[in-house]
């Protein structure tokens, strides 16, 4: 029979693990999205304008 302190350890555990990896996830996504952002902004410098 499990204990309701061991119960609550596992449940503890289990959100506290889930929540690290959905941090994680989003760091990802977050570095993803900004080095997009950077290769575009490089390919928008490097294109010819219409001044020329």
């Amino acid at each position: 029979m499990v204990s309701k302190k061991q119960l609550a350890d596992f449940g503890y555990k289990a959100f506290s693990g889930s929540m690290m990896l959905l941090t994680v996830y989003a760091g990802y996504l977050c570095s993803v999205r900004v080095q997009r952002m950077l290769q575009h902004r490089r390919q928008r410098e490097n294109a010819p304008g219409p001044e020329s």
